[in-house]
Parts: structure tokens; C-alpha cells; sequence
């Protein structure tokens, strides 16, 4: 018998290949890149400097101005692309500046897609709870609870305003029963055949959003979307949701949140053979920012480990907040 590497051979080899810097770079297994990054957006309509966000240190409600300027460096970073959100100056109840010439995203899609042509993916969030007067993801009956179908023709109306004013990837998040397949139908019948559509297939209805909707001021009115979102005890509904919007014409599919989420990610990973993204949403950033804030962590390395964990689950692109800047910690 030939012995290796003395009396434990598997413990001595793996310290040795941990031994420097260089070497645990060249044995990495899960690596990161700034292309597998896509930053989400805000953008808001009617005001004149960017508004900081209190809960989500770093991050603002941009003018279309400043989004112009923040998507260039965006680009000079190299991170994949960009989510929009927006935030019109009024709302309704069925979210019509959503789909008007003059709503606030399509008019930012006509003018990144100007600035930048296809040097950045621009992505559009297709939903309505950012633009009706209840802050619900649909049209809504007089009871109170929203009306699927109506909200269908609704999403078929924003996805081909959307893919007019230029967006490349239509990415749905409504939660809405048949919401795919109705955006598909509405993009080919408008001869956007070659538009993708990555649909928000595993969305929780999670504690960790609270953040974002003061970001996106999309509150629910009342009540809450846990009867349209995903409940979070549920590991296998996920990969029927997943199987539903890929038999519908999804080309990619999402899971959100992320790191509550890192089993769900590699389930539909192992699953599927189309691209999987997840979205490290407002509360998991705020977390990590506030601990830092107190010293509690290490706010880069945080940053980076956490971006890791979801690319070790499986997802190919991370949306993220710290998109442009984990882009330019891994040049440093």
C-alpha cells in the first residue's frame, strides 16, 4: 500500500490548498463576475434630485436624470444590466401610467435605451402595485381581492408599452395564475417575438421586502399578497410554479428572496435547463448595512460572501443593490 500525504492525507491536502491567497483563488469552485450582476432601479417621476432611501443606506429614487448618469457607471462597472422600477406622480386603480407613452419607466426605457443601446440588458418589472392608488399587484374587485383575469389584460397592455419603449427582458412579478403565458401572447402579437420573458416564477410572500416598498412606495392599502405570493413553509409548490411559467413561454425564470431561500434556488437550479436568477431583495441589503453600521460585520466581506452563497445555490445572475460596487471590489 502506498501511503499519501502521511497518517490523514485528505485534512493535510486541504489545508495546503488553502495555504495562500493565490491558491484558494485558483481552487475556488463558485467564482463571481461583475456580468453576472443586474442592479435594480428606481426611478420616480416629478422630483428634482435623487431621494435617499432611510432604510436602504446607499440606494435612492432617482430622476430621470440620475438614472441616466447611474446606468453609464453601471456599464463602466460591468455588471450584466438593470431592473426598472418606477414610481409615477399619480396613481389609480388600475395602474394606467404603467402602460402610458409617458409613465415614468418608459419613458427611462426610451432614454437608457438611447444613452446605451444594447451595451446594458434593460430589464422592466412588470407589475401594478407601484402604480395603483391600493398598492395591490392587480386590478381589484370591490370586495377587495384581485380579479386575476382583468389583471392579465392589464399585464399584456405594460409588457408590449414596455418592450416599445425599448426594454430588453419583460420580467413579470405580479404572481398573477396565468401571467406568462397572457405576456407572451401580448409580445408576439405585437411582433416582439424575440423579446424574453424572465418570469418572477418563486416569489415568497416575504418579511424581508419591507424596505423596498418604501423604495417603490407600493405598500398594500390593505390587506397583504399572501394569497397571490408564495408561502414560505412550501418547497415543492415552487417547482410547479417554475414548471407552470416555463410551459407558459417563460425563457428564464427567478427566485425571490435569496438567502432565506438558497434551498429553493438549487431546486429549481437542479430542475430546469433555462437561466435561473434570484433577487437579494431591500431587507436582506438593509440587514447586512445596519450590522455593518454597528460594527457588528465586516461590510465588504459580508457583501461578497453573501453574493457568493447565492451563486453557490445555483443562480447564474444575482440581482442586488450592491451590484456596481461588488463589481469593483472583485477589480480591486
Amino acid at each position: 500500500m502506498i501511503s499519501v500525504g502521511g497518517a490523514n492525507p485528505g485534512f493535510a491536502r486541504g489545508r495546503r490548498l488553502r495555504s495562500t491567497p493565490a491558491l484558494r483563488r485558483l481552487t475556488a469552485q463558485t467564482r463571481l463576475a461583475p456580468a453576472d450582476f443586474v442592479l435594480p432601479v428606481f426611478v420616480k417621476q416629478g422630483i428634482d434630485e435623487p431621494v435617499a432611501i432611510s432604510s436602504m443606506p446607499g440606494v435612492v429614487q432617482h430622476t430621470l436624470d440620475s438614472l441616466r448618469k447611474a446606468a453609464h457607471e453601471a456599464a463602466d462597472a460591468g455588471i450584466g444590466g438593470l431592473m426598472l422600477f418606477g414610481i409615477p406622480g399619480e396613481k389609480d386603480a388600475v395602474g394606467s401610467q404603467a402602460d402610458a407613452a409617458d409613465g415614468i419607466v418608459n419613458v427611462a426605457l426610451r432614454q437608457l435605451r438611447s444613452d446605451l443601446g444594447d451595451e446594458l440588458v434593460l430589464m422592466a418589472d412588470l407589475c401594478l402595485c407601484e402604480y395603483t392608488d391600493h398598492g395591490h399587484c392587480g386590478v381589484v374587485t370591490p370586495a377587495g381581492v384581485v380579479d386575476n383575469d382583468p389583471t392579465l389584460d392589464r399585464y399584456a397592455a405594460v409588457a408590449v408599452a414596455q418592450a416599445q419603449a425599448g426594454a430588453h427582458v419583460i420580467a413579470p412579478s405580479g404572481m398573477m395564475d396565468g401571467q406568462v403565458a397572457a405576456i407572451r401572447a401580448a409580445l408576439d402579437g405585437a411582433a416582439y417575438t424575440e423579446t424574453p420573458v424572465l418570469a418572477y416564477a418563486a416569489k415568497y410572500a416575504s418579511g424581508f421586502y419591507g424596505p423596498f416598498r418604501e423604495a417603490a412606495e407600493g405598500a398594500p392599502q390593505f390587506g397583504d399578497r399572501s394569497t397571490y405570493q408564495m408561502d414560505p413553509p412550501n418547497a415543492d409548490e415552487a417547482l410547479r410554479e417554475v414548471a407552470q411559467d416555463l410551459a407558459e413561454g417563460a425563457d428564464a425564470v427567478m427566485v425571490k428572496p435569496a438567502l432565506p431561500y438558497l434551498d429553493i434556488i438549487t431546486r429549481v437550479a437542479d430542475a430546469v435547463h433555462v437561466p435561473v436568477s434570484a433577487y437579494q431583495v431591500s431587507g436582506e441589503y438593509a440587514m447586512v448595512e445596519a450590522a455593518a453600521a454597528n460594527g457588528w460585520v465586516d461590510r465588504e466581506r459580508a457583501i461578497l460572501e453573501t453574493l457568493t452563497a447565492i451563486r453557490r445555490a445555483g443562480a447564474g445572475t444575482v440581482l442586488t443593490y450592491w451590484a456596481v460596487e461588488a463589481a469593483r471590489l472583485l477589480r480591486r
